[in-house]
């Protein structure tokens, strides 16, 4: 009975960790998304997705893309580019219709007349919608590469 038990026990836990690192379901759901991190300016998806809460490098939050861009234009913040760095994605889709994605961001901007250049790590939501794939949620946390190089 113990090891009957135990056996389904480590069978659950084995299938569960399996399924969190899951990264090859859902094929073509997955190739949509890396081609929304891919293209300029499509991460933010169709027009129709202002459903987003956004979380800013100080910690600010916005609850909508025009909050989003508000707070760009208040910060005098111009981002010039964002580029995945290939390999860095993590895309974990779920039920085909929601994904989680982490990623490796090559920041070019411009903060108050100063051009900046860093790496981020990003961390964004995105729901399948009618219109198609749309980020509802994102957060950004600048990789200090002196203290944690990266490759």
């Amino acid at each position: 009975m113990k090891a009957t038990l135990a056996t389904t026990l480590l069978l659950l836990i084995t299938t569960r960790a399996f399924a969190q690192m899951d990264t090859v379901s859902y094929a073509k759901e997955r190739r949509e998304i890396k081609t929304l991190l891919h293209s300029p300016g499509a991460a933010n998806g169709p027009a129709t997705c202002n459903d987003i809460v956004m979380v800013g490098a100080k910690g600010d939050i916005s609850f909508s893309a025009q909050e989003h861009k508000a707070v760009q234009t208040k910060e005098k913040l111009v981002f010039k580019s964002v580029k995945p760095v290939p390999g860095t994605e993590i895309i974990r889709i779920y039920g085909g219709t929601s994904a989680v994605v982490n990623w490796l961001a090559d920041v070019q901007l411009n903060v108050d007349g100063r051009d900046i250049a860093l790496k981020v790590r990003r961390l964004e939501v995105y729901v399948k919608k009618a219109a198609g794939w749309c980020r509802v949620a994102g957060q950004g946390t600048e990789v200090d590469e002196k203290m944690f190089p990266i490759r």
